[in-house]
């Protein structure tokens, strides 16, 4: 396994960041037998049984606390898979997303133009 350095660092930050907001998860993230990168084996192996390729963020944070916390997890087999971070694009509220146009065809056909010539029935000034 070789998660990205900069999943690493999105892990790590967050759980030290709840680590020192929560007083009741910093016990649990203190313990000797937890480490990083047994959590970052415990995120993958939960991410491979679901199944499914993306997920939230919080959804991972929360396998990640989960780890630490649940003291019948131990330590998890390394499993062979990439984890990719990407930051979501930031909202622009000027700019619609460009749609691609489909084309329409109408369920009724247009019939063709015939050159038919009009029937004058009244005369006009440039008939006298």
């Amino acid at each position: 396994m070789k998660a990205s350095e900069q999943f690493k660092s999105a892990i790590e930050k967050y759980l030290n960041t709840l680590a020192q907001n929560d007083a009741r998860f910093a016990p649990h993230f203190a313990k000797t037998a937890k480490n990083l990168e047994s959590c970052l084996h415990y995120i993958f192996a939960e991410v491979k049984k679901t199944g499914h390729c993306a997920f939230d963020n919080q959804e991972i944070f929360d396998m990640a606390v989960k780890y630490y916390t649940d003291d019948s997890i131990g330590t998890p087999a390394p499993i062979a898979c990439k984890a990719i971070v990407q930051q979501p694009q930031s909202a622009d509220l000027f700019s619609q997303p460009e749609i691609p146009a489909i084309p329409v065809q109408s369920a009724v056909p247009t019939p063709l133009k015939q050159n038919v010539k009009p029937v004058q029935t009244a005369l006009t000034l440039f008939d006298l």
